[in-house]
């Protein structure tokens, strides 16, 4: 436990009468109040209702006694007879902010907006039905999406904490969800930025006269190989596109796949090693050297993609691509997978679960609009998702086209259409040099914003919970992080690792995530309770959640949730793909890295029932399930010492 600091040696100091007028010279604040303290000094704990966070509040903190004394401002520290109260440092530990609004909402918008929304999204719109297939797409977004991301926007603002201190007040038996979120984020940091690897060697490589991907004549091509626009282009050959991605960047032909993936190739790995180094340089401050890079990451495909679409639709045969993406299939509606898929789509684009909306919510003021966020930055995102399918068809619908084919015969899902389908494309076009370079410049920043996202979330989280021996060293601690996910990756540059990207990306936040969420959902909505969650919205927006929302939180998300994770639990082989045939082993250790997460969860409730908690079993029950109104605090909003 904290002792009290004590100023110029004297044994016990005065308490501000308003922490927010703390003189920014002061170098901490500490206190002692009387039994008979005067009336406007302070303001007491209510011992049933924690206070609302303020704006200027504080990680560190140290202890005094501390007596009740009349109410004046309901937003200040609330004190109640013979209760500690930790007092804090407030000029040197006050919580960062964003430094202006719109960097919080670009920080958002460059989460959700990745790369599925370019390679996944127009795949799946055509696949179930075209046109017809945006009906359960937005039904999805209003009632399960939505809700779950206004859920987190709104708790992480709230309590002003990571995914890990968070659960103290929610459901301290449930703060494994923290923990499997931290794991599932570092599964995700070991492939997706070998992904933007991916990207950046593309980007250097398009620095010449002649890309490199153009012609068959190349000393990594084969025989097979023929440029698409030869009339004698058939089902058995390849194209150069093809052969520079699986032959010259991955190199994977000198693997056997996962039973032996060969060495690290350096060049890949020094491509991702560039990107982990841009992640350091934009992470390591916090939100405020996060904030600037966002301006350039989160705006900058927005432009590309608006100059791609311009030169897309001005290619003959685009009409007919974007005709083909639009054109609905109404019957296709009845399909469950349909409805799944829409479900699926919007889940993983938004991104709730990942630690990230709450990590970025919680550098917000308190009293900021989050319910209008959560509105205009899901909105965006399936926007983007739209825009990109119109980006994407009227290319594939070019090459159509040319190769004299019909377009179903040419789009890819996946890596395979960023990576070999679009840059054949932009090799048959005038001005080659220049879309490449502005396409996987596009690729790059996406894909940087979302892993600023899933990184900033443990990192803040594990700040949050460790302040002195991580949050005040974040610098170094940053600097470690990426070292050791960057050595655990090594294992995706090597000539093997495409196959163990897709691995990653099945069994890693895959499956996990969505129990991950499912059960944090139950933990807010069943544990903590929607009426408590609805006065906590409402102290910060002065407003009370409608019932449409309540309805959502209580019955439509969590379902929303579950029969997303029961069928892509059924279906998880068709996640791995058909092109390569992963052996049984694999398929074993998946399953072990899946449930390496999930048993975060069941493993911590054991331990704060059985372990950290005492008295009977109704005790145990109240102190590991019911939220903690007495956080240990005299800064509402942030975590100390419980004494």
């Amino acid at each position: 436990m904290e002792r009290s600091k004590k100023n110029n040696g004297s044994n016990s100091c005065e308490f501000a009468n308003n922490l927010t007028a703390t003189n920014a010279s002061a170098t901490a604040a500490t206190t002692t109040v009387s039994n008979n303290t005067a009336g406007t000094t302070t303001s007491p704990w209510s011992n049933n209702k924690e206070s609302p966070p303020n704006e200027d509040d504080s990680n560190e903190d140290d202890t005094d006694n501390a007596t009740p004394a009349k109410v004046t401002d309901p937003l200040a520290p609330k004190l109640t007879n013979n209760e500690r109260v930790l007092v804090v440092s407030v000029t040197e530990r006050r919580r960062e902010t964003w430094g202006q609004k719109a960097e919080f909402l670009l920080a958002v918008i460059g989460f959700a907006v990745d790369l599925g929304n370019v390679w996944r999204f127009p795949y799946i719109c055509y696949q179930n039905g075209g046109g017809a297939f945006l009906i359960p797409y937005c039904i999805m977004l209003v009632f399960g999406g939505l809700p779950l991301f206004y859920m987190e926007l709104a708790l992480g603002q709230f309590h002003r904490c990571g995914c890990l201190s968070i659960w103290r007040r929610i459901c301290p038996a449930l703060k494994g969800v923290g923990y499997a979120i931290c794991l599932i984020d570092i599964y995700m940091g070991m492939y997706y930025n070998t992904i933007i690897g991916w990207a950046v060697y593309y980007l250097f490589a398009s620095f010449t006269s002649k890309l490199p991907w153009t012609s068959c004549d190349n000393p990594w091509n084969t025989a097979a190989c023929m440029p698409v626009t030869n009339a004698n282009f058939n089902a058995n050959q390849t194209t150069p596109a093809k052969e520079f991605f699986e032959r010259k960047v991955l190199e994977q032909y000198k693997s056997d796949g996962l039973d032996l993936m060969g060495p690290v190739k350096p060049t890949l790995a020094l491509c991702v090693f560039g990107v982990f180094v841009l992640v350091y340089f934009s992470l390591w401050k916090g939100v405020r050297s996060a904030g600037k890079v966002v301006w350039v990451t989160a705006l900058a495909p927005y432009v590309v993609l608006i100059i791609l679409l311009i030169r897309g639709v001005s290619l003959p045969g685009a009409d007919e691509g974007i005709k083909y993406y639009l054109t609905p299939e109404w019957h296709k509606l009845k399909n469950s997978r349909v409805w799944i898929d829409a479900a699926s789509q919007i889940f993983f684009s938004l991104g709730p679960g990942f630690g990230t909306l709450l990590a970025l919510s919680s550098y917000n003021k308190f009293r900021n609009n989050c319910y209008r966020d959560a509105l205009i930055t899901s909105s965006i995102n399936c926007l983007t998702s739209f825009l990109a399918g119109f980006v994407i068809f009227s290319v594939l619908g070019y090459m159509a086209h040319v190769q004299k084919t019909t377009i179903d015969r040419v789009g890819l899902e996946g890596p395979g259409l960023v990576f070999i389908v679009y840059p054949e494309a932009i090799a048959t076009m005038s001005g080659s040099v220049f879309w490449s370079i502005i396409f996987f410049l596009m690729l790059i920043t996406l894909g940087l914003d979302s892993t600023f996202g899933g990184l900033e979330a443990m990192i803040t989280a594990l700040c949050d919970e460790y302040p002195r021996s991580i949050g005040r060293r974040r610098e170094l601690f940053v600097l470690l992080l990426l070292a050791g996910i960057f050595l655990c990756a090594l294992p995706t540059m090597t000539y093997g690792g495409v196959f163990l990207v897709n691995f990653l990306n099945v069994y890693g936040p895959g499956l996990a995530i969505l129990f991950v969420v499912f059960v944090e959902a139950a933990g807010v909505f069943w544990f903590y309770g929607v009426d408590r969650f609805s006065s906590d919205v409402e102290m910060m927006l002065g407003k009370r959640p409608g019932l449409f929302w309540r309805i959502c939180w209580t019955y439509i998300s969590p379902v929303f949730l579950l029969a997303i994770f029961i069928f892509s639990f059924l279906g998880y082989e068709e996640m791995l793909g058909t092109e390569y045939k992963y052996p049984q082993w694999s398929i074993k250790v998946g399953w072990a890295v899946t449930c390496s997460s999930v048993m975060c969860i069941p493993m911590y409730m054991i331990y704060k029932f059985f372990f950290a908690s005492k008295g009977n079993c109704r005790e145990r029950y109240d102190a590991s399930f019911k939220p903690n109104t007495n956080p240990g605090t005299a800064i509402p909003g942030q975590q100390g010492t419980n004494v």
